[in-house]
C-alpha cells in the first residue's frame, strides 16, 4: 500500500493523549473479548459514520438509496443534533466519516458540519458521487477543512460509467474533481486528500488502467479499487467481475456462488466504530443499510448510554455466538477495498 506523506502527517496531527489512551482501551478490550469470548468494551468508538442524508440523485442498482428501497424515512441530518453529538464524542473521536447512505452534498448544511468537526480537531472524510462539486461548493469544501474526499468514478467513458451509476454524468463528475483540485491550489491547501474510488464490476473491469491515467491527468492523489457488494449472488450476477481478485464471491463446486471470506465470530467494527443515521439511530455498521438493528436512539438518550447499554451488549453477545445467524453479517467482507 503506497504511503501518502501529507495525508499521513495530517492524520497523526489529530492524535491527542486522550484519543491515544481511548484507542489503547478499545484495542485491548477487543483482544480480551476474542480470548474470553465475552463482550468486554473499555473505551468509546474512535471512528463514527454520520449520515448526512438518505437522499440521492442517482439510481445505482445495488444501492438501497438509489433504488428508493428504504423502509426507513428519507431526510437530512440536523446541524444542532450533529453538534450536540460531536460535543459529547469529540475528545475520544479521531475519525469521522460523513457518509452512510445518500449523497452528502444534498444536505445544505453538510459543509458547515464538516467545519464544526474540523474545528474540534477530528479527521473528516466523505464519499460523494461528484455531481454537486460546482465551483462554489468546491471552494467551500476546501474552506471547511475536509481532510479526505472519495469521489466515485466507476467508469472512464460515459457508456461504461452509466452502466452502474444510473442517471449519472461522468463529465460533471470529472469537472467537479477538477474544481476541487483548482481550489486546493488557489487556497494553498493540502487537504482534502483526493481519491478516485473505482467500484470494480464486470462491465468496467477493462477500464482499470484508464482510471489511473485519468486520476494522474486531473491531479487526484490516489486511486482505490473497491470490490462490489451484490445482494443476489448465489446464482451468479452480471456485476461480479471475471478478474478473480476483484470479486467478493467465488463459485463453489455445486455451481452456487458464495462469499470468499470466512465468517469468524468476532468483528472489529463492533468495538471501534458505529453508524449514526440522519435521524439519530445508532446501528452496528455500514452493512445495516436499512437500520434494522437499532441499538439506540440519540434523540432519547446519550451516546455513552447507548454504547454501553443492553442492546449493544446483546448484539455483541449474539455476534460472538454465531455471526452467520445475523443477516447483515452474511454478505460482509472485512477489508473490501483492494490496494494495487
Amino acid at each position: 500500500m503506497p504511503l501518502y506523506l501529507n495525508d499521513s502527517l495530517n492524520f497523526i496531527s489529530k492524535l491527542t493523549p486522550k484519543r491515544v489512551w481511548n484507542g489503547i482501551k478499545v484495542v485491548s478490550s477487543f483482544y480480551v473479548t476474542k480470548w474470553t469470548k465475552k463482550p468486554i468494551q473499555w473505551g468509546m468508538p474512535f471512528t463514527v459514520s454520520f449520515e448526512p442524508t438518505t437522499a440521492c440523485n442517482l439510481r445505482c442498482p445495488e444501492c438501497p438509496s438509489g433504488l428508493r428501497a428504504f423502509t426507513r424515512p428519507t431526510g437530512n441530518l440536523k446541524e444542532d443534533f450533529f453538534k450536540d453529538t460531536i460535543d459529547e464524542l469529540h475528545k475520544e473521536l479521531l475519525y469521522l466519516i460523513f457518509y452512510f447512505q445518500g449523497e452528502p452534498y444534498i444536505n445544505p448544511k453538510f459543509l458547515d458540519m464538516v467545519k464544526y468537526a474540523n474545528d474540534k480537531g477530528i479527521y473528516t472524510i466523505t464519499s460523494t458521487n461528484g455531481h454537486f462539486l460546482n465551483d462554489d461548493n468546491a471552494r467551500k469544501t476546501i474552506e471547511s477543512g475536509l481532510d479526505r474526499m472519495i469521489i466515485s468514478v466507476d467508469g472512464t467513458t460515459q457508456d461504461v460509467y452509466e452502466n452502474y451509476r444510473k442517471e449519472g454524468n461522468l463529465e460533471n463528475v470529472l469537472q467537479g474533481a477538477k474544481n476541487i483540485v483548482k481550489w486546493k491550489k488557489k487556497l494553498g491547501s493540502k487537504t482534502p486528500h483526493l481519491i478516485f474510488q473505482f467500484l470494480v464490476v464486470k462491465p468496467n473491469e477493462h477500464q482499470i488502467p484508464e482510471v489511473y491515467r485519468l486520476a494522474k491527468e486531473i491531479g487526484i492523489d490516489e486511486v482505490k479499487l473497491k470490490t462490489a457488494q451484490v445482494y443476489d449472488y448465489e446464482n451468479g450476477n452480471p456485476l461480479i467481475p471475471t478478474i478473480e481478485k476483484y470479486a467478493r464471491y467465488r463459485q463453489s463446486a455445486n455451481g452456487k456462488w458464495e462469499v470468499k471470506n470466512e465468517l469468524l465470530n468476532h468483528c472489529w467494527k463492533l468495538w471501534h466504530s458505529c453508524v449514526i443515521t440522519w435521524d439519530g439511530l445508532v446501528v452496528p455498521c455500514c452493512f445495516d443499510k436499512d437500520a434494522t438493528h437499532r441499538l439506540g436512539d440519540l434523540k432519547q438518550t446519550t451516546f455513552k448510554a447507548v454504547w454501553q447499554g443492553g442492546e449493544y451488549d446483546r448484539f455483541r453477545r449474539q455476534l460472538l455466538k454465531g455471526r452467520d445467524q445475523i443477516d447483515i453479517c452474511t454478505n460482509c467482507t472485512e477489508g473490501c477495498t483492494v490496494w494495487v
